[in-house]
């Protein structure tokens, strides 16, 4: 449901608000800093944040001992020992803008009193990994924690004195007695694909994002893993000090150094308000070639005499500020323009691209989605583009900073043949007026072992056979062998048991529960296997249609028999069904028309049961009703609701309309709980809908 604004709020709503968000952000940060395992986007993150932040703001006397707005991180593990530290390790406000930039430079002047002279400051990297803080006592590492909640950290020593760029003895001269280094853990893009390959290849757990990777790995009760992982530290700060080393920060970042710790080359000391959006815009150009996460920008004021007299606010320094990038978007390199061909021959192109975190996802690869997507953007192979993900949408790429484009990238020039190895022609799909649409397609049909391996592939797929232990390497070994030739093949494997058995990582228990797998799926639903047929044109809605439509297999098959014949009648059943028009049928029919599909369709039959299709409820509250959910789900999944929805008679669809009755909003619903609002839709909550069907 839609927030309502921080100004409407009674005192009692501000109440139960800021109690929810303590439990929530609280919950995020355990999942974030003791699991490594977030659980929503740093974006959804900061929104909480700030919507906290903002309602204290309004009610300053609610602030409440647990106030996300007063602490930093989470309790440490009690798998480690307590370090407290010498000075509390707080964190950074955030800027989003530059007119946030330009209030935190106004602030920092008005507080100082200085008049038309530009501040000076530091601009480094914002390395997105974990906070470490190293003791030196003598010049000598003697103690490593982690930050934990800002006050106490854990005690990860041994674990930290694995990392190559940490020294255990200070070099050169001039520093305290006593200081304690902070700076970040991190794993660059390298080493983190190599790591999750290593893990994958092992059947262990992978890693989401460097950050969290980085993180795992460093919080591991035996050393000697930590010691195999390749990671890295950059330093930047420092806390408890004996005595004073430098005046300035940038005169302290060239003494770490000089005591041996890699500092980010890309720091830079800047003038003014101008100098931080230069420095912004640099990082941003800089980020897709740094090898390693970077989330936004730090600004710090550089006089080290004025950030002590500027000092701290709640959990923040005044002198300090984090400016972050987009959460959705991010800069990167095309490298490679590869061709993907699908299931019904469609060539879609995918850009490969160098890894970026994205929405917390390292993101490799785009989709550009066909030829006149890569005219229009003009992209070209060595391109610096912005990407952009939302949600689980795939990556796409929106634009090429053209200014950036290597002198040799030249237009990219679409194939004219498939790249399977009978390069058959690529023909352009027109419509039934003869118009010529976007689509390219290889002319080979199911000759053509890419369609072969794709047809297999979604035929195996969740949401039609869902068959577990197939995916596309089996598959394709499984064809290379020649046992898989059509769907049907795959009910006959367990002909080939003793010959699994010698395949490598197949042993008795994985072929045992593969063919298990296979045997449950003998009986199937009747859209199921509508959708499994592969189709063009008919999508899982579809099939659910026509399943309810026709009631039976027998029926089924009998009325697209008569289809392919251009039975008027058939024709005509057909097109009265909801949401079926002459693409379906035309689909359908020269499916159907195809003497190699009734073959693939007949085999088929003399393998499974099919069921025969669940009428839906016409006594329910929501049968008849139009229902959009949206937002994240967490007592079912997105296809456990939609499932609900329809055997209650209910139809379920993917966006927002006057003709919605309702919409149902979990956790990070966005733009569709706008567009619902505005159009005054009911909306409930995942337990007033499920509330609402039980009744």
């Amino acid at each position: 449901m839609t927030a309502k604004p921080v100004d409407q709020l009674t005192e009692a709503e501000a109440v139960e608000e800021l109690t929810k968000l303590a439990d929530e952000i609280t919950a995020h940060d355990i999942r974030y800093y003791q699991e490594d395992q977030p659980s929503v986007s740093d974006a959804d993150y900061d929104a909480l944040k700030q919507r906290n932040t903002a309602i204290e703001q309004a009610f300053p006397h609610l602030v409440r001992e647990n106030s996300p707005s007063l602490r930093v991180g989470a309790a440490r593990s009690e798998q480690f020992a307590p370090v407290e530290h010498g000075v509390p390790m707080l964190s950074l406000d955030n800027a989003f803008s530059d007119e946030d930039a330009a209030e935190f430079d106004a602030r920092v002047k008005r507080f100082l009193r200085l008049d038309s002279d530009p501040v000076a400051y530091t601009a480094e990297p914002k390395i997105d990994g974990l906070s470490a803080s190293l003791r030196y006592e003598n010049g000598l590492l003697v103690r490593g924690a982690t930050r934990g909640d800002g006050r106490v950290g854990e005690d990860v020593t041994e674990n930290l004195r694995t990392l190559s760029e940490i020294p255990k003895r200070l070099k050169g001269a001039g520093w305290p007695e006593v200081i304690e280094v902070r700076g970040e853990v991190y794993l660059g893009h390298a080493e983190f694909a190599a790591l999750n390959a290593a893990a994958e290849a092992a059947g262990q757990r992978t890693y989401a994002n460097p950050r969290n990777a980085a993180a795992g790995s460093l919080r591991q009760i035996d050393p000697k893993i930590t010691a195999q992982r390749p990671l890295r530290f950059f330093a930047y700060a420092w806390g408890l000090l004996s005595g004073p080393f430098a005046e300035t920060q940038w005169e302290a970042l060239q003494k770490l150094k000089a005591w041996g710790f890699q500092t980010t080359p890309q720091s830079q000391r800047v003038e003014g308000l101008e100098g931080l959006l230069a420095a912004y815009r640099e990082a941003e150009a800089v980020r897709p070639h740094l090898g390693f996460d970077i989330d936004g920008v730090v600004y710090k004021v550089d006089r080290l005499d004025w950030q002590s007299r500027l000092g701290f606010v709640s959990r923040a320094p005044r002198w300090g500020i984090a400016r972050k990038f987009p959460a959705q978007q991010a800069r990167t390199v095309l490298e490679a323009i590869d061709i993907q061909v699908g299931r019904t021959g469609a060539l879609t192109p995918v850009a490969r691209l160098t890894p970026v975190t994205v929405g917390g996802v390292v993101v490799t690869n785009a989709t550009l989605h066909n030829a006149d997507e890569i005219a229009r953007l003009d992209v070209r192979i060595g391109d610096t583009v912005i990407l952009q993900r939302a949600g689980d949408v795939i990556p796409q790429i929106v634009s090429v900073i053209e200014a950036e484009r290597p002198a040799e990238a030249h237009p990219y020039d679409f194939p004219h043949e498939c790249p399977c190895p009978l390069t058959t022609p690529v023909v352009r799909e027109t419509t039934a007026t003869g118009a010529e649409t976007v689509v390219r397609r290889c002319s080979g049909e199911f000759a053509c072992p890419f369609q072969k391996l794709a047809h297999l592939r979604h035929f195996v797929s969740r949401k039609a056979f869902d068959i577990e232990g197939l995916g596309e390497k089996q598959l394709t070994a499984f064809s290379e062998r020649g046992w898989l030739t059509a769907p049907a093949d795959i009910f006959c494997l367990h002909e080939h048991r003793d010959e699994l058995l010698t395949t490598e990582r197949y042993g008795e228990t994985s072929v045992s529960n593969l063919l298990a797998n296979i045997e449950t799926r003998r009986t199937i639903a009747l859209d199921r296997f509508i959708y499994g047929l592969g189709i063009r044109h008919i999508g899982e809605t579809t099939a659910t249609v026509m399943a309810r439509g026709y009631g039976t297999a027998e029926a089924f098959l009998a009325a697209m028999d008569k289809v392919a014949d251009r039975d008027p009648e058939a024709i005509d059943e057909l097109d009265a069904m909801d949401q079926i028009g002459s693409a379906v049928i035309e689909a359908a029919a020269a499916y159907f028309a195809e003497d190699h599909n009734r073959k693939l369709v007949q085999d088929l039959r003399e393998q499974l049961t099919i069921l025969d299709a669940e009428k839906p409820k016409t006594d329910t509250a929501v049968a008849g009703k139009t229902v959009v959910f949206t937002g994240a789900l967490e007592k079912m999944t997105r296809d456990e609701a939609k499932a609900q929805a329809e055997r209650l008679g209910a139809k379920v669809s993917g966006s927002v309309s006057k003709k919605t009755d309702i919409v149902v909003a979990g956790p990070g619903a966005g733009s569709k709980l706008k567009t619902a609002a505005e159009l005054g839709i009911q909306v409930l909550t995942e337990d007033e809908w499920l509330a609402l069907v039980a009744g």
